[in-house]
């Protein structure tokens, strides 16, 4: 049994063929009859030709002189509808049709030439070329017609609009959203959509290399909408005093909308005179010895940011348990008058036998400072200074009588969110003394955290600009467990592998999965591999383009691909930004991935800069002051020593628990 399509395709060829001897017959025909005496001349006839072509002349087909050319021209035209030609994407109708737009053209149009002043066998060679060029050029254009692929190849080479998704078009406000106006594409067309964060209470991560935008299109409206909303805020401003001058503005602007009106306050380490001053080790803040050794952890691996990978180390712990007996010795002496962090750097300096002598006063303690003793009686020198030396040393880089000043004041408590006396707080950093000021600034955060993650307190908002550049151990749990007290929590990095370098990796990636809501500039690398993974695949067109020897074939498909490509992610232009957002159970967002350029107005934008305020000087310090107070700390620190020997010297029971070698 033949084949389904063999004998059809075979018997339609014949077909075709024969239609198309037909045409050319005519053809030929009408150019015998047309010239027949230039053929005569050329001695090309015959009596049996006359006597067939006369007998044909009877059918009518040369009735009027267009008659057989018509007629020829049809069953050309019949003959190429069944032709199936090699199929190609490089070419197109307007090729196609200019061919036989032309060649019809030419071959009506050649009857003209019988006007001509020329010899008669001159005419008759120039018509039958002519017509036959254009008989030929309407081949060749139908020809290109059945070549032609019916519907338009995707030449997007990056496959840039089959990338596009349908995104949140919608402005959903709520009394503590974040509502980032924004354009995208869709399917070529530039359509205006919102990124609306309207829960920030589950975490936002903003990531970004530099000069991609995070600060002037996201951080700053972070800022400007919370405190229009009346949040308290803590604001960590790295490069001093961008955020802050931004804050304070808003603040003057919106302060009368808050049922109770809060201050304002700025923590600046370089520019004292407008500085509050602020104690982060202020005994209303330690609750217990286990507030104590955090914050003793907290100021040590903020020194030390090679130890956060070393945690459980021997000497590490060791250091950090000697910061915790010194600090936890300062809270209980007079009821916390002297727990400060420039008494702990001053106490920890003095000698050995004096400062074993003093810590072993207070019972509490007993069980941190009994192996340091123990290995300090035995003479186990080499191993003490390696448990308590690095602690001194790291500590020593504190010693500023600037630093000093700042943290032995207290104009303020850092319970920001409190409902009777709410604050706003920015903390300022220097990119040149980041290790330094960091670590303090971790003390700070680390405080102010213990005191706000509390039920029935304000809502509150904290903003941490260039996080890895802080030691924070307790982000994760800030983030997964203040939700419920209206704690907003903003994180931005430049980059994850920032924060695996900074942080390790296990800590960093907690950080990176736990915060529901991320926005993110430019990335690379296994970032913009998480990112892209995060927002998942759509259903996108496929078509594939494949010729052989004998036929070209073109297939259509979709398939599930990814959203944001990774080589997409590392491409984003400065304001544009991928990402993603959560929703509440009672506001719904389906559309929750986003691909979009932020827009901001600039021209408003420096028009409201132009205006804004210069931070408020807080007093005029003089250095002297600086200075005096700097040389009473260290006096304080030599008094409470000399007082509590003294004490023990005096007191039965306590000369025991002197330490002497």
């Amino acid at each position: 049994m033949a084949s389904p399509t063999g004998e059809n395709e075979q018997g339609l060829r014949k077909i075709i063929d024969l239609t198309r001897m037909i045409s050319i017959i005519i053809l030929l025909l009408h150019f015998y009859f047309t010239c027949y005496a230039t053929f005569k001349e050329w001695n090309l006839t015959s009596t049996i030709s006359d006597r067939i072509l006369n007998n044909i002349a009877h059918t009518g087909l040369f009735t009027t002189f267009h008659t057989s050319k018509l007629i020829a021209l049809a069953f050309l035209t019949i003959s190429l509808i069944g032709v199936r030609g090699r199929k190609t994407g490089a070419l197109n109708y307007r090729l196609a049709f200019t061919h036989i737009g032309i060649g019809l053209l030419i071959y009506l149009a050649s009857a003209y030439v019988f006007s001509l002043s020329v010899p008669y066998s001159t005419i008759a060679i120039t018509y039958i070329v002519v017509t036959t060029v254009g008989f030929l050029l309407y081949i060749t254009g139908a020809g290109l017609l059945t070549r032609i692929i019916k519907f338009k190849l995707n030449n997007d080479i990056f496959n840039k609009e089959n990338e596009t998704f349908p995104q949140e078009e919608r402005f959903i406000k709520n009394n503590y959203s974040i509502n980032l106006p924004a354009r995208y594409k869709l399917k070529g067309k530039v359509r205006k959509s919102w990124i609306n964060i309207i829960n920030p209470f589950r975490g936002l991560l903003v990531m970004g290399s530099p000069g991609s935008g995070k600060s002037y299109f996201v951080i700053q409206h972070i800022i400007k909408q919370h405190i229009e909303k009346g949040f308290s805020m803590f604001v960590y401003d790295f490069k001093y005093d961008d955020l802050t001058k931004i804050a304070y503005n808003h603040y003057l602007k919106h302060k009368k909308s808050y049922p109770v009106t809060p201050k304002f306050h700025i923590i600046n380490f370089d520019d004292i005179s407008r500085s509050n001053r602020c104690n982060p080790l202020d005994p209303s803040s330690l609750f217990d010895l286990s507030d104590v050794a955090e914050s003793a952890r907290t100021i040590m691996l903020g020194l030390n940011r090679d130890w956060i990978k070393k945690q459980g180390d021997f000497f590490v712990e060791s250091s950090i348990n000697f910061v915790t007996a010194i600090i936890e010795f300062l809270r209980l002496y007079e009821k916390g008058k002297y727990c400060t962090l420039p008494h702990v750097i001053e106490l920890i300096q003095v000698p050995y036998d004096k400062l074993f002598s003093v810590l072993r006063t207070q019972p509490q303690i007993d069980v941190l400072v009994n192996p340091f003793i123990s290995a300090y009686l035995h003479n186990a020198m080499e191993q003490l200074e390696g448990q308590i030396a690095s602690a001194k040393i790291s500590l020593a880089r504190l010693s500023s009588p600037h630093l000093y000043y700042t943290l032995s004041g207290n104009d303020f408590t850092l319970d920001i969110n409190n409902s009777t006396d709410p604050k706003i707080v920015c903390m300022g950093n220097n990119p040149q003394k980041t290790q330094v000021y960091g670590a303090v600034i971790s003390l700070y955060i680390a405080a102010l955290t213990r005191l706000i993650n509390k039920k029935g307190h304000f809502k509150s908002s904290l903003v941490f600009d260039e996080f890895a550049t802080i030691y924070f151990n307790g982000i994760d749990s800030l983030i997964a467990t203040a939700r419920s007290n209206k704690v907003a929590t903003t994180i931005a990095v430049q980059d994850a592998s920032q924060l695996i370098f900074h942080y390790g990796k296990e800590q960093a990636e907690v950080i990176m999965n736990i915060t529901g809501n991320v926005i993110s500039g430019q990335v690379t690398g296994a970032t913009a591999k998480t990112l892209s993974d995060r927002v998942g695949k759509t259903m996108q067109d496929r078509e594939s383009f494949s010729t052989n020897s004998s036929d070209t074939s073109v297939s259509q498909s979709k398939q599930l691909e990814m959203a944001i490509p990774v080589s997409t992610i590392a491409s984003l232009s400065s304001g544009e930004f991928v990402g993603m957002v959560t929703d509440d159970p009672d506001e719904k967002i389906e559309l929750k991935a986003f691909y979009c350029e932020i827009v901001n107005d600039h021209k408003e934008l420096q028009k409201e800069a132009a205006v804004y305020k210069n931070l408020e000087i807080v007093s005029n310090v003089e250095q002297r002051q600086i200075v005096e107070n700097y040389l009473a700390i260290k006096k304080d620190v030599a008094a409470i020593v000399e007082n509590e020997l003294e004490r023990m010297l005096n007191t039965p029971g306590l000369e025991a628990l002197m330490v002497k070698k």
